[in-house]
């Protein structure tokens, strides 16, 4: 039986003006159903660039992206937002808000001109802040979080969708060891409890290397490896994208995770 691929993307290409080399260049990638798709590599590798290509804030040069079968271009921007929960980067409110209010905006795609929040909405904005760990935080205004704080807040906001897909640029930023656990394993349970399908942008290759059902390894705009963690996250994949030496042993678990490549940096002197 054939899998269901949500993002499809063929020989996509993508320049910034004035860059003398592209930004991507060849990239394909397919992310199937109700699967947890991480995005690594080295600072400047495209990775966030390829996920406003995904998303359709910026459009290919050459190649195509494919959402459910269907061009991202192709797309309306609201049955986009409908059916895609997006957790930019270091993303900054204009104006004062409180958390609970930040998190009703992902209800918005559902609501019609001038709709007002129903029961479902109110439930599934709810059950955002708690899977979220946010509950005690909801009435404290967006500009007292800490940078972890605010990260789990956006990411309430877009389960508050209830989206269909996720994507993610690097979530667990500014998290502590608990709650960096905490939203991987929320997502993993996202992709085998609801079938949401995730594709995220991560600098931890060890994590990635622990929930992820397949990984893209983008080096200089291309792609230097794709497929399962334990088919890439070698050391000589490692050293050679990231010039530097690793270790990598399998993880001791236990749990699901047990065997998944592990690397460890060496110092200098090693």
């Amino acid at each position: 039986m054939t899998e269901t691929q949500v993002f499809e993307v063929r020989g996509l290409r993508f320049s910034y003006e004035g860059t003398p080399r592209p930004a991507l260049d060849g990239v394909e990638l397919q992310v199937a159903a109700g699967s947890l798709y991480a995005i690594i590599g080295p600072n400047g590798s495209g990775k966030s660039t390829l996920l406003k290509l995904l998303l359709g804030a910026l459009h290919p040069e050459a190649g195509e992206v494919c959402y459910t079968g269907r061009r991202v271009a192709d797309w309306g921007r609201r049955a986009l937002a409908q059916r895609i929960g997006a957790v930019p980067q270091g993303e900054e409110m204009a104006f004062p808000i409180t958390v609970r209010e930040m998190v009703a905006m992902g209800r918005y795609p559902h609501l019609g001109v001038l709709g007002r929040p129903g029961r479902e909405d109110q439930e599934a904005i709810e059950e955002a802040l708690g899977r979220c760990d946010v509950t005690e935080l909801a009435e404290r205004p967006i500009s007292r979080l800490s940078g972890g704080e605010r990260q789990r807040a956006l990411i309430a906001r877009a389960l508050a969708q209830r989206p269909e897909t996720l994507v993610l640029d690097e979530p667990t930023v500014s998290l502590d060891i608990r709650h960096e656990m905490t939203i991987f394993d929320l997502l993993a349970e996202l992709t085998h409890r609801d079938g949401v399908t995730v594709v995220l942008v991560t600098h931890n290759l060890n994590l990635a290397a622990r929930y992820a059902d397949r990984l893209l390894l983008l080096e200089g705009g291309h792609s230097a490896a794709e497929g399962r963690p334990a088919d890439i996250l070698s050391r000589e994949i490692i050293e050679r994208v990231y010039q530097w030496s690793v270790v990598v042993a399998p993880h001791p678990g236990p749990g699901r995770d047990a065997g998944a490549p592990q690397i460890t940096p060496l110092t200098g002197e090693d």
